[in-house]
């Protein structure tokens, strides 16, 4: 123990060949991931010490099984990353797509890059930035994904401009999924935004499927100039107002 109510071992892998199912032959290193949730993510707060005996279900796996809506070879953007959740364990899932992972905190941007940086996960990119201040590069993004970050009306209005024409948002949302795309009806419609769709992800899979709003980003989406295939790079400026950019330590 590390302390009252933590833990320095993560739980084990639950049975039932879900980790291998959305994980195949990388479920290792979803297993390490869970471990650096479980200890210096409870350490240094980046989860609750109260989320470990769930950290599989709740978190990991719940996260991983909306990698079955990501096209191959996309780019993805994982606003408010905090603990990784849920970019690393998309970025884990499906090693064919590029996952930047947007954090504002320093706190958990250096986190995020030491558990990147120990996994070998050469597709991940960190990025320590709030997401409005990389609208001014214009859209570059194919998907952007964020999970408990905010209400999905003010989530769109940061996400949308990050994707090009025809991209789509991914909010993991829960139970609240149909209430929150009610509410944020017209709002969706001010930010041009296309099909809205709530689909369920890991059905066969997960005991409790993972409920995803699907919001795509249509043509007359607010954005800033800039070529709707610039991929972000190691060493440009994020946004004009200059976030630290940062990459996994060799």
């Amino acid at each position: 123990m590390t302390g009252e109510g933590r833990t320095t071992t993560a739980p084990p892998a639950p049975s039932g060949g879900a980790v291998v199912a959305l994980f195949g032959d990388r479920a290792e290193l979803a297993e390490r991931f869970a471990t650096h949730l479980a200890t210096s993510g409870v350490e240094r707060g980046l989860i609750g010490p109260r989320e470990v005996s769930r950290l599989w279900e709740r978190h990991v796996l719940n996260c991983a099984a909306v990698a079955e809506l990501l096209l191959p070879e996309e780019r993805c953007v994982d606003v408010g990353s905090g603990a990784g959740l849920p970019g690393i364990a998309l970025a884990i899932a499906r090693p064919d797509v590029t996952v930047t992972l947007v954090e504002p905190l320093q706190r958990r941007v250096v986190w995020l890059e030491e558990v990147v940086a120990d996994l070998g996960l050469e597709t991940v990119e960190v990025v320590r930035a709030r997401a409005e201040e990389l609208h001014a590069a214009g859209p570059r993004f194919d998907v952007a994904t964020a999970r408990a970050v905010a209400a999905l009306d003010k989530l769109a209005g940061w996400c949308l401009p990050l994707v090009v024409p025809g991209g789509r948002l991914l909010a993991l949302k829960g139970r609240s999924a149909a209430e929150e795309l009610e509410a944020a009806a017209g709002a969706l419609t001010r930010l041009g935004a296309g099909t809205r769709t709530i689909v369920e992800c890991g059905v066969g899979v997960l005991e409790e499927p993972t409920t995803v709003v699907v919001v795509e980003a249509g043509d007359s989406a607010p954005r800033s100039g800039g070529s709707g295939r610039k991929k972000v790079r190691a060493g440009g400026t994020a946004a004009r107002r200059g976030p630290k950019r940062t990459r996994p330590r060799s």
